[in-house]
């Protein structure tokens, strides 16, 4: 590199959509020091998925967009996909192309290594190999992650834990190559006016003082589990008289199947299901909120756990991924065994018989979150990770 040269990240994400990459490549794109210079390019969210643009826009941002860059495998998109980022690699020139999730990681990887570009660096933010496929699909996919990983430069993995799987259990690369930076946040306006945002969402939603509101935020999607959210919902239902009101966030796949499913569920009279479809406003949603469940199979770092924390909101999840990396079990949230509806019923039921337990799980939120994911920390380790590689490879 000359001497003053920016350093030139081509930072590829698989689509912009509602979830942690997005607020990740957003934050690693704004917020690195002036020595770099970043391109960010994505796909497109796929159908019944909420476009996630806004969240770049919101920070000054103006990202590349690729058509045919889509989550679901089909050989004419993915040629095309993978021609259009070669063209802009040849065009921008980067020292460093980083890519996030799998699509992004497998086309943007094979375009770098084809034109030499110095240091290949992949992110991942939650993985595909048990929950989504089947056996044989599932070792296809790890057989394509070992041979990108051996000509990767550096992978990044967002939690503890998701490296001891990618390192120990599915063998995708080797330790060394293998670095942990945790996810950053911008989560000072999850603090902004909450009593404010709390009487207005309540408002909206039809929701008394004496109502308790329980949330579940995510794509409408088999890996996420609603049909478990359900079991436990009809169980804590024929348990407890207090006035409840169940609300589902998102949309997607199952929407269909999950809406025919509470149309035909028997629920006590004071109890209730609302399905919101997307909501881009989390922060003033979570506010009047006073439980939020995740109860998906698998996940990476999930964003609607850290985000609920945030806003003073305690939480019921299923033990996958990195949660117990992004919770304090116990003290900020209950974590239950994955698909498990006693489990999770029984931990529910309790948070909404013993409003002093919600109240004092609601006061550690913040406090647990506030300086474990910030975004100038993400910023600020992932530049270190960048100039380590960049040295190494001694451009």
């Amino acid at each position: 590199m000359e001497k003053g040269e920016k350093i030139r990240v081509l930072r590829i994400i698989n689509r912009f959509n509602i979830g942690g990459p997005t607020y990740n490549a957003t934050f690693l794109s704004r917020f690195l020091s002036d020595d770099f210079e970043t391109l960010l390019v994505g796909g497109l969210p796929e159908p019944g998925e909420s476009d996630s643009l806004h969240i770049p826009e919101e920070y000054g941002l103006n990202p590349m967009l690729i058509s045919d860059l889509k989550r679901t495998p089909n050989f004419f998109n993915d040629r095309k996909a993978y021609r259009k980022i070669k063209e802009i690699i040849k065009d921008f020139k980067p020292h460093i192309v980083h890519t996030h999730a799998s699509k992004a990681g497998a086309l943007g990887r094979k375009a770098a290594f084809a034109l030499n570009v110095p240091v290949v660096i992949h992110t991942f933010h939650g993985h595909v190999f048990h929950s989504y496929f089947g056996k044989i699909k599932t070792e296809l996919y790890k057989f394509i992650e070992r041979r990108l990983a051996l000509k990767t430069t550096g992978i990044i993995a967002i939690s503890d834990l998701q490296k001891k799987e990618l390192v120990e259990v599915h063998r995708i690369a080797d330790n060394q190559k293998v670095q942990v930076i945790h996810l950053g946040f911008d989560l000072s306006k999850f603090q902004k006016d909450i009593a404010q945002k709390r009487e207005e969402t309540r408002r909206k939603f039809g929701l008394e003082d004496d109502n308790i509101a329980i949330a579940i935020i995510g794509r409408l999607a088999p890996i996420k589990n609603h049909q478990l959210f359900l079991d436990v919902v009809q169980k804590v239902s024929s348990q407890t008289n207090k006035k409840l009101c169940f609300l589902i966030v998102g949309d997607g796949e199952e929407y269909a199947s999950i809406k025919h499913r509470i149309d035909n569920m028997k629920l006590r009279d004071e109890h209730r299901i609302v399905m919101t479809s997307w909501i881009k406003d989390i922060a003033h949603f979570n506010a009047g909120m006073d439980i939020i469940c995740l109860t998906s199979n698998n996940e990476g770092t999930p964003v609607s756990l850290i985000e609920a924390q945030a806003t003073n909101v305690p939480v019921v999840t299923t033990d996958v991924g990195g949660v117990r990396d992004i919770v304090n079990d116990g003290e900020t949230a209950f974590v239950v065994p994955r698909n498990n509806v006693e489990a999770f019923a029984e931990k529910l039921l309790e948070l909404i018989n013993d409003e002093k337990k919600r109240l004092k799980m609601s006061q550690n939120g913040w406090t647990f979150v506030e300086g474990k994911f910030n975004y100038h920390t993400l910023a600020k380790n992932t530049e270190v990770y960048y100039r380590k590689l960049l040295a190494e490879s001694k451009i």
